[in-house]
């Protein structure tokens, strides 16, 4: 099968999402004016090591925010946010985060997850997530696409959680991902060590 995305397709869901999977979830927490708020992004992805940079894509808005939504208008207006990994227990506040909650309400509250503050920001962090990387803005860059943005930030803080470093190594319990269409995650469970060749 070939098809122009531009042109569309006979398939009952667009595979766009589930071709390029699995893909880590960025829960965003952030603060501003109108209180604290929590979602999550599953197009997210570490994008350098030195110094350590991550992005997410914001798409789409909200009629109470402006031709955005609430995470980034509130990234707007402070030029912080917490980026919060998600493992298997975490999983059903990551889901009720993502309702469509008008602004102001807080999704940490709304979904019964516990916060914590970040230390080189101010802004919230989930408390039990298994790693947490507290970011500054460094550029947003416009998408192809009506309200489509790139989030760029340099990571200046990273919370890991003890019961998931087991000697040195970060071993969170599953990494949860997202796969696509409607609903449709995994947890990644089975690795292995794939070292790079040396070339003699």
């Amino acid at each position: 099968m070939f098809y122009r995305p531009a042109e569309g397709h006979d398939l009952p869901h667009d595979p766009f999402n589930a071709i390029i999977a699995p893909r880590p979830i960025g829960w965003i927490s952030t603060r501003g004016t109108m209180g604290d708020n929590l979602a999550p992004y599953s197009f997210f992805t570490a994008a350098a090591y030195v110094p350590p940079q991550v992005v997410f894509s914001s798409q789409g808005a909200k009629p109470d925010r402006d031709g955005t939504k609430d995470s980034l208008a509130q990234i707007r207006e402070t030029g912080v946010f917490c980026v919060n990994l998600v493992d298997p227990a975490l999983v059903e506040g990551m889901n009720g985060s993502c309702a469509d909650y008008p602004a102001g309400v807080d999704e940490f509250t709304a979904c019964g997850v516990d916060k914590a503050e970040c230390c080189e920001i101010d802004c919230p962090r989930v408390a039990l997530a298994p790693a947490a990387l507290e970011c500054r803005l460094v550029q947003e860059i416009p998408l192809l696409g009506a309200r489509n943005t790139l989030v760029h930030a340099e990571v200046i803080g990273i919370h890991l959680r003890e019961d998931c470093l087991h000697e040195g190594l970060y071993r969170p319990p599953g990494w949860v991902s997202r796969l696509g269409y409607r609903g449709t995650y995994a947890t990644v469970t089975d690795t292995w060590e794939l070292l790079r060749p040396k070339l003699d």
